[in-house]
């Protein structure tokens, strides 16, 4: 029997997204059972306004390695998918009017947090939903690892050892920013696994004075130079206390593009050493995934066939304790992973002489 599926990425970018969609369809194929896809062109957006295109088999060779996605992405928040739009379109009556229309059988969802909670609501609106866990914030709740994490570990990593060299070669205090609004799991394994002194994550809170002094030991101790791997997200433990709106106030109105330039101003005054900011940005989403995730992205997008195939929906694919499991959605959605402060991982960087501003 002709299986009919919708395929769509969601949020932003990030590697092995095209590798995940081909694990998917080839899973398919390979059991021999007939398939056609529908690609919905720039995530929900696609969905909501009918744009979509069949993709033949031929779509999905040779984009193992491939970054991006070849579906296009776009943000479609969450808060406002209720609302209708600029032309007074419901969209979501949209999305199921499209999805009802082409007949699918199930709709292949690739996305974050924001993505998940418009699945899940797509599937309360009785969709059939499978979806699978992209992030390189590692931050979606109910499986260990999201793919485009790793590969964003490699590029911020790779970042902090090319500035090793210059530190060390001027004497300075470099700060890169490595992303990560909500969440510090991409800052601190880059962080670790660069050699970086201090790391500031947005679940601990940091105090200005305690990376001053942390600076000024390793200055005592013969260490000419110092980085911090810095989360685009840290937060001081003095605008921790502001409430949420007095804190976005103060972003809006601060002089500085991000926290590591008010951080990097605050250590020159306080130090009178040369501070420099590096942001790799970008950078981080982008470029051919490393090979774990290309590997994880396709066992995946295997699981979420073998799913397909058996007609069960209402799933999110993840990870757990290395091996592949099916999350219900609603268990997921709206759920956000954070990094625990008492975590093994964050005692053992300490440990290891790291400090973290608290």
């Amino acid at each position: 029997m002709m299986k009919k599926i919708g395929m769509l990425t969601s949020g932003g970018d990030c590697q092995a997204l095209n590798a995940a969609m081909r694990g998917v369809v080839k899973t398919i194929l390979n059991a021999s059972q007939e398939v056609e896809i529908y690609g919905f062109i720039n995530g929900y957006r696609g969905l909501i306004y009918g744009d979509y295109r069949m993709l033949s088999h031929s779509d999905f060779s040779g984009i193992l390695t491939k970054g991006g996605t070849i579906l296009g992405s776009s943000r479609t928040p969450f808060k406002t998918i209720r609302e209708p739009d600029e032309n007074g379109l419901d969209k979501v009556e949209a999305m199921k009017h499209n999805y009802y229309k082409l007949n699918l059988d199930c709709l292949v969802i690739l996305g974050g947090n924001g993505t998940h909670k418009t699945a899940n609501l797509l599937r309360e609106e009785g969709l059939n939903i499978v979806t699978l866990p992209k992030t390189i914030d590692n931050d979606l709740w109910g499986t260990d690892m999201t793919f485009g994490f790793q590969s964003a570990v490699d590029i911020a990593t790779s970042a902090i050892d090319c500035i090793h060299t210059t530190a060390a070669s001027h004497g300075r205090v470099f700060i890169v920013e490595i992303m990560g609004h909500k969440v510090g799991w991409l800052p601190l394994n880059a962080g670790m696994a660069g050699g970086a002194d201090i790391i500031l994550i947005p679940e601990i809170p940091y105090d200005i004075e305690k990376i001053v002094k942390a600076i000024e030991h390793r200055h005592q101790r013969g260490s000419q130079f110092t980085i911090l791997a810095v989360a685009e997200g840290a937060i001081s433990k003095k605008d921790a206390g502001l409430s949420k709106k007095d804190y976005k106030e103060k972003l809006k109105n601060s002089p500085y593009p991000s926290v590591s330039y008010e951080i990097a101003a605050q250590i020159q005054e306080r130090t009178g050493q040369d501070v420099r900011v590096t942001v790799p940005g970008h950078t981080q989403r982008g470029g051919s995934p490393c090979p774990y995730d290309r590997v994880f992205a396709s066992r995946l997008g295997s699981e979420a066939g073998k799913l397909i195939m058996k007609g069960e929906y209402g799933f999110m694919v993840g990870i757990r304790n290395r091996e592949i499991v099916k999350v219900p959605l609603e268990e997921v959605a709206g759920k956000l992973k954070t990094l625990d402060p008492d975590a093994s991982i964050i005692k053992e960087a300490k440990m290891l002489g790291i400090s973290f501003g608290d």
